[in-house]
């Protein structure tokens, strides 16, 4: 559930929770709307229903990539929300907390069953992971495996390497008192995207099996001494701690993605053009900063797929090429735009409530998938017609139950345990408020967002 709560100003980075005051909680549809349309999109995507619906379905791929569009949507939505939601807290652990037992719980045990449970053939972890289980699991538990050169447990956790990236970020940002820099920040990303997007090689440090093991093997390192750090609740070190994490995400971001280096530097700069509008919503900084910052990275991210996609780099972006790949990036700030301009409206609630379960349905949707590919080996469905769709039909109803089901029983368990977890570190590792305040009012979100 997406929600507005409003704090004292005062507040600041170590003020425990149980401090915290508020007025009743206001629900923004029209993100958890657009949030659960990019989730659904991402499904019907990877199932490929847009292969059922030739010739109309066949020329769309080639010039409008559905995965694209709902994950650079899902990346604006995160940049709205995700900083205001540190923001409102005021407290880098309890943000931390929230994150780990927000995300972890879900991916850990949709994994496993998938591993058990699905035929080796169909399994939705790929072999090349499952071939070296040391080494791709240690990295996909970092959910930095994107930026290790490691495939992912799951095909769509590629997105949360660039979220937990965006989350070392904005906790830097946060301690340093830099957090309102996003306008400039989003610039800086898309400048980079736009002149150096041909230039910069993925990948450059895991140029082999022995650097990847030990570049896996230091960022585990660096990343829980950032963590442990943050963790502890006490100033000096929480403010060390984000910044070790904020300097390991910059070191692998533009040094180690897998992806192309433009649509790499193109994803951040979409996260903070969300937070611009956001900062721009909430009158702190400038709107027509704003403007002229959307309109910059708008562009960029037009002109990056038509200037740098193509040949090699389409097996990195996965599009048929620059028009799929700038096309899809245009239609997701469309598609931002008219959910702001709806903000105020109130959205339907099969939509808002796709929105609430949309990280389970990001995650469960792939095992689905290959479960509905063993069906189809299994039972013979018809090749024409409507019976066609059949697979279809199961599958997306598939999601929406297993979905509901691993939302009740997993995602609201697993954040209600994060709450005991951060109250529990609270009372046994009471923080004191450093100098600086920033809590602010403002958003959060059920979502991995």
């Amino acid at each position: 559930m997406t929600v507005i709560e409003q704090q004292p100003a005062g507040q600041s980075v170590g003020t425990p929770q149980t401090a915290r005051a508020g007025r009743p909680a206001v629900r923004l549809g029209w993100l958890d709307a657009l949030r659960g349309i990019a989730a659904l999109l991402v499904a019907i995507h990877h199932f490929g229903v847009l292969k059922l619906l030739p010739p109309a379905g066949p020329w769309i791929e080639d010039h409008f990539d559905l995965g694209i569009y709902a994950v650079m949507l899902f990346f604006l939505v995160s940049g709205y929300i995700v900083p205001a939601s540190l923001e409102r807290r005021g407290d880098v652990r309890g943000f931390w907390v929230g994150r780990i037992f927000r995300i972890y719980p879900l991916l850990l045990i949709v994994i496993t069953l998938s591993l058990v449970i699905l035929p080796k053939d169909f399994s939705a972890v790929p072999g090349v992971v499952t071939d070296h289980p040391v080494r791709s699991y240690l990295a996909n538990l970092t959910l930095l495996h994107e930026m290790l050169n490691i495939p992912s447990a799951l095909g769509a956790m590629w997105t949360l390497c660039y979220e937990m990236v965006f989350y070392f970020f904005v906790s830097a940002l946060f301690v340093k008192g830099w957090h309102r820099q996003s306008a400039g920040i989003s610039v800086f990303f898309a400048g980079a995207a736009l002149l150096l997007g041909a230039f910069v090689t993925p990948a450059m440090i895991t140029t082999n099996t022995a650097s990847t093991q030990h570049l896996i093997t230091a960022t585990i390192v660096v990343m829980i001494t950032g963590l442990v750090c943050v963790l502890s609740g006490r100033p000096e070190l929480v403010r060390t701690g984000a910044m070790v994490l904020g300097g390991l995400g910059a070191v692998l971001l533009f040094f180690n993605a897998r992806s192309t280096f433009f649509e790499s530097m193109m994803i951040l700069a979409t996260m903070f053009a969300g937070t611009a509008i956001f900062r721009a919503e909430k009158k702190q900084i400038d709107p027509l900063l704003a403007v002229i910052t959307c309109g910059f990275v708008l562009t960029s991210g037009f002109l990056v797929g038509f200037l740098y996609n193509h040949g090699d780099a389409l097996n990195r972006t996965w599009t048929a090429g620059w028009i799929a790949f700038s096309a899809s990036y245009l239609g997701a700030w469309l598609s931002f735009g008219f959910g702001m301009l709806l903000r105020n409206r109130r959205w339907p609630r099969p939509l808002t409530w796709l929105g609430k379960v949309s990280y389970s349905v990001y995650v469960v949707h792939i095992p689905v998938l290959w479960g509905i590919y063993w069906l189809e080996k299994n039972v013979h469905f018809a090749q024409h017609g409507a019976g066609k769709f059949v697979p279809t039909l199961i599958f997306l109803a598939a999601v929406m139950v297993f979905s509901q089901l691993t939302y009740s029983l997993v995602e609201m368990p697993g954040q209600n345990l994060g709450k005991k977890v951060a109250k529990m570190l609270d009372r046994r590792l009471p923080q004191t408020a450093p100098k600086h305040a920033a809590a602010e009012q403002a958003p959060v979100s059920s979502g991995v967002s």
